[in-house]
């Protein structure tokens, strides 16, 4: 036994001597640091988990507690009041493998410059260079978003042309074609005009669109009435633009007047919270969190929430999830108090509440597929394949087989990779059934993963090919191939989920096999795309294989009929020739010059492909 087995265990010992009861307990390093704080209902049963069998806990807990030389703990009268001091000693000693957000919510401000032509853009903080600054804001979100809704609805220049030192001096950019711009650079616009509209952008700044309508239709009006028709027609496509503004806007705008919805996405060690904050039903702010490893689902929302509420003082009336919280009782609890009214934590099912947690969660998907190199439609579609089948995080590397033959011939299988959503084609294995005679499908897949499992205990210290344990396999069958496989599984002590792919009548993906029933996936629409050209292609690999090993059995057979070529010299004339076709045109000489051959036996391949020859 190992130094650091003999400390687990000693560790283990001590947490089976701690009370049933209710508590925080601080795990510290060798140099007395605090890397770890949890609360828990139980203190013994939850602290003695972390030093028990590493095989159920994720990579992140493996590395905490190889770090652990110590722990200590606090009662507390309830779970509740647990939560409040984890709550606060986080906050307090920022332990390394504890969630922790940094709290960069800084102040942002619109900046206008003064004097004639004028610009509007966004800025983190007044700066000493006589421009006008209207803020502060807290959401910097909210105010790029405005602003670049301002200069589009209001067509005012982005670029970095001086006025009116460049007007007249090169062609407009491409934003005037478009009309996002007026182009004051070609000098149509009079400085009084541009004004104006800086004047009206910044109402709509500050008003919001309904006031801006307002005053943009009184001004309409009234330019109408005065016969100055261009500048009428000038305000009416400002007052569309902000219509079809505020008609964008109803796709992320909510029914519930101020709330928040938070989602989750993880992949390849790495996850990612996204934010959506309401506020008067319009999406006022958004914000992403990126971290690594943060474990199963469920424990790292309830640990997200913790942090992400400990340093937000606006707390909504609703937070919607894009899945359950571990503790949510206890967390609607902690908010309600700190809000000082109830607020509820939901998990929407349908509806528009639906719609808006898949929107965030497929903006946390996009984010952190940036990040990973990937696109967010493959994070979202692992993403959901993970919820769909209860994975603990999305599968990076998913193995696939297929078993191809025909009534019992050329018994082949075939094996597909796909990383990160992607196929990895140099994984790519190709099986010839070895101990399955006749058509037994069951029989045959089991062979291949035993074959699998037997290369991955010989390779396994190389971490790669067959070394690499996948995160999920996927068979082309249903419950009977999985029933036939899983015990081999269970044999090995590995814990890969497993699951079948099945197809209807039409052969397409209906739905997804496991031990004692299926899953439905043609409403999750990602996942069953993902799943779909998993199976199209590994039934595509696999046939393609048994085609091939029956072409060539027929080409074999070709030459093995005739007299003196059996199966070795057939063999040889195939590598010699390559093709049936160029040993039909080869002369009694090169036939047999061939390796193997004899001049009768190189005779008598002539006389079949030219009969009646000399």
């Amino acid at each position: 036994m190992t130094d650091h087995e003999r400390h687990i265990r000693e560790l283990r010992r001590r947490a089976m001597r701690l009370p049933l009861h209710p508590g925080v307990y601080l795990m510290h390093d060798k140099s007395g640091k605090i890397i770890y704080i949890g609360k828990a209902k139980a203190l013994k049963n939850r602290v003695s988990q972390y030093f028990g069998s590493e095989k159920n806990h994720d990579a992140k807990v493996r590395q905490m507690v190889a770090h652990v030389e110590w722990f200590e703990y606090i009662l507390t009268d309830s779970e509740f009041e647990a939560l409040v001091l984890e709550c606060s000693l986080i906050k307090q000693h920022s332990p390394k493998y504890n969630i922790l957000l940094k709290d960069d919510k800084g102040y942002s401000y619109i900046r206008v410059t003064r004097g004639p032509w004028a610009r509007i853009s966004e800025a983190k903080r007044p700066a000493d260079d006589g421009a006008e600054y209207i803020g502060p804001y807290v959401s910097g979100w909210t105010v790029r978003q405005s602003v670049d809704e301002a200069l589009q609805i209001f067509r005012l220049p982005t670029c970095s042309r001086r006025f009116p030192q460049d007007i007249g001096k090169k062609r407009p950019c491409l934003n005037y074609y478009i009309k996002r711009c007026c182009a004051p650079c070609r000098g149509k616009i009079s400085e009084q005009e541009y004004a104006e509209a800086v004047r009206e952008a910044l109402d709509f700044l500050r008003g919001g669109s309904a006031a801006s309508l307002r005053t943009l239709e009184q001004k309409m009006r009234e330019a109408a009435e005065k016969l100055e028709f261009e500048r009428a027609a000038r305000i009416r496509d400002r007052i569309a633009a902000i219509r079809r503004l505020g008609q964008r806007q109803k796709v992320v705008a909510s029914s519930v007047p101020e709330q928040d919805v938070v989602a989750l996405t993880q992949g390849g060690g790495r996850s990612c919270f996204e934010v959506f904050r309401f506020t008067g039903g319009r999406l006022c702010d958004r914000e992403t969190f990126f971290m690594g490893e943060t474990g199963e689902p469920k424990a790292a929302r309830e640990e997200f929430l913790e942090r992400y509420y400990t340093l937000r003082g606006r707390i909504p009336p609703r937070v919607s999830l894009d899945g359950p919280a571990q503790g949510a009782e206890l967390l609607a609890r902690w908010l309600s108090e700190k809000a000082g009214r109830r607020v509820r934590l939901t998990v929407p099912r349908r509806g528009e509440q639906a719609q808006l947690v898949e929107m965030c969660r497929s903006n946390a998907a996009e984010q952190l597929a940036q990040t990973m190199g990937r696109t967010g439609r493959e994070a979202s579609a692992l993403d959901e394949l993970a919820r769909l089948l209860g994975l603990k995080e999305p599968p990076a590397y998913i193995e696939a087989y297929d078993i191809s033959n025909l009534a019992g011939g050329e018994n082949v299988a075939g094996m597909v990779v796909f990383e990160n959503g992607r196929p990895l084609r140099q994984a790519y294995r190709r099986f010839k059934i070895k101990t399955v005679a006749g058509q037994d499908d069951y029989a045959s897949m089991r062979e291949v993963l035993s074959r699998r499992l037997a290369e991955y205990q010989k390779e396994k210290d190389t971490g790669a090919g067959f070394g690499r344990l996948p995160d999920l396999i996927l068979l082309d069958g249903g419950r009977g191939h999985v029933s036939a496989v899983q015990p081999l599984l269970d044999a090995a002590g590995l814990r890969v989920p497993l699951f079948g792919m099945v197809k209807d009548g039409r052969h397409r993906t209906r739905a997804i096999a496991k031990n004692g029933g299926e899953i439905a996936i043609s409403s999750s629409r990602s996942a069953f795309t993902l799943v779909s050209s998993i199976q199209d292609e590994v039934h595509r690999f696999a046939i393609g294989y048994h085609h091939t090993l029956r072409k060539k059995a027929a080409i074999s057979s070709t030459l093995t009929s005739i007299e003196g070529i059996g199966p070795v010299r057939a063999r040889a004339l195939l590598r010699q020739f390559r093709t049936v076709a160029a040993i039909r045109q080869a002369d009694l000489a090169e036939l047999a010059a061939a390796p193997g051959m004899t001049e009768p036996a190189a005779r008598k391949v002539y006389e079949s492909f030219h009969p009646g020859a000399e």
